[in-house]
């Protein structure tokens, strides 16, 4: 079945003055236009595409791969507004997406970005934004698990922390004390989940848990000692800000991945910081 707001993968039925018309696997047909049809496209090959309604209501295909397809939350920059609503750049040619007045927080003001989730309205079947997204983003039901890795879209600060999405399903917090890299609203970034509560919260973190942390961080501490010709002045008397400001990493972290490098004999500590080995020492 055609589904708009979604990349699929359909077939070259046949080919026609305005494009090709691609085909599902219950036959149902869309247009992929001229001007995204290759020279070496014929009947019977595979074609990812996305399918979406343009300007004149019509399902079409496209090889232009969307900011955002359906489930997913993302900043999008309002381009244009009406008496009925906005429209949002979301990266295809000639095709803003509709953020309706009924599906705005506060109202929104042109050139600005905001946070969205695009749906497909039950009624139309057209792709739309909206800020209000409560509905679809949730804890009631959790779905990931501790240490895993999750995609992340920074949507707000507060003074504990910045409020993330995760996976696009689900609200987690980033704690500032837990931070090691600068954090910026709009961020989509890859974390790690690093509990979750009882009553649902979920606590996110950017660094890996466990031994795959300090296996990642003696990996860093080894491109950074490469990168400086083989020397950091770092060691264990180094305050937790310089490290961080170094390495990204936390005090205890810089030490665990530390010691990995050490036991493996790949470096030595020195009274001005840390020396990098070479192999044939």
């Amino acid at each position: 079945m055609l589904q708009a707001g979604r990349t699929q993968t359909l077939t070259v039925k046949r080919i026609s003055d305005y494009g090709l018309y691609l085909a599902d696997e219950e036959g149902n047909e869309v247009l992929l236009p001229n001007r995204y049809v290759s020279l070496t496209d014929k009947e019977g090959d595979p074609k990812e595409v996305f399918v979406y309604h343009d300007s004149e209501d019509r399902l079409v295909a496209t090889t232009e791969t969307p900011r955002l397809q359906e489930g997913q939350v993302g900043f999008l920059k309002v381009v244009d507004k009406t008496l009925h609503g906005a429209f949002l750049d979301w990266g295809l040619a000639g095709k803003d997406l509709f953020l309706p007045n009924r599906n705005q927080q506060g109202g929104v003001l042109a050139g600005r970005s905001y946070p969205v989730y695009l749906y497909v309205d039950g009624i139309t079947g057209r792709c739309v934004a909206t800020m209000k997204f409560k509905n679809y983003v949730n804890n009631d039901v959790i779905t990931v698990k501790p240490r895993q890795e999750v995609d992340l879209l920074v949507v707000s600060e507060s003074p504990i922390g910045f409020r993330v999405v995760v996976n696009n399903r689900h609200w987690g917090m980033i704690y500032k004390n837990q931070l090691f890299r600068p954090v910026a609203i709009g961020d989509a970034l890859k974390g790690y989940v690093r509990k979750i509560t009882e009553d649902n919260r979920i606590d996110i973190s950017l660094q890996q848990q466990g031994m795959a942390e300090v296996e990642k961080g003696s990996l860093t501490l080894l491109s950074l000692l490469r990168d400086n010709s083989g020397f950091l002045p770092l060691n264990d008397n180094s305050s937790p800000a310089e490290i961080t400001a170094r390495t990204q990493m936390s005090k205890k972290g810089f030490k665990r991945s530390l010691g990995m490098l050490l036991k493996q004999g790949s470096v030595e500590i020195t009274p001005q910081g840390i020396k990098l080995k070479k192999r044939d020492e």
